[in-house]
């Protein structure tokens, strides 16, 4: 009856069933000594977890819990953030101004084209009498047809 129960016990080991009582009577059965010949190739599992339990290591162990500063990063991260907004607003007034540059050069642009359009309505007027000068003095002065 002992074996099945081991059996049994040994199967639940094996899926991760086992509560940790179950765990200690298969500790206690491998190591005892009584195990059944179809279950020899365990006990050296056991025997070794048992083993392990009685292990110590004489040096004391160095954790390194020094933590780690990150105050130069946070500086970097504020320099980056200053620069980005420097950069940034001195590249919007760079667009400002050309565009205040563009804005002067349209506007005298203007004034230049008014200027050459005033002249021309001039000058178109003055072709126009000169056309009624000419209709004129044809017909005082009557050329002969060639």
């Amino acid at each position: 009856m002992e074996s099945n129960k081991i059996d049994q016990l040994l199967d639940k080991y094996l899926n991760a069933e086992t509560t940790l009582q179950e765990e200690a009577i298969l500790q206690d059965y491998f190591v005892n000594g009584n195990v059944a010949p179809h279950l020899e190739e365990y006990q050296a599992l056991f025997g070794y977890f048992a083993k392990n339990k009685t292990e110590s290591y004489p040096q004391a162990i160095q954790l390194n819990t020094k933590k780690k500063n990150w105050k130069w990063l946070s500086m970097v991260a504020s320099v980056a953030l200053l620069f980005s907004v420097y950069a940034g607003y001195q590249y919007n007034e760079k667009l400002k101004v050309e565009k205040e540059e563009a804005r002067i050069a349209f506007e005298n642009t203007q004034k230049a084209f008014e200027l050459l359009s005033n002249n021309l309505n001039k000058g178109a007027s003055a072709i126009a009498y000169l056309e009624q000068y000419e209709t004129t003095t044809n017909k005082i002065f009557k050329q002969p047809k060639k």
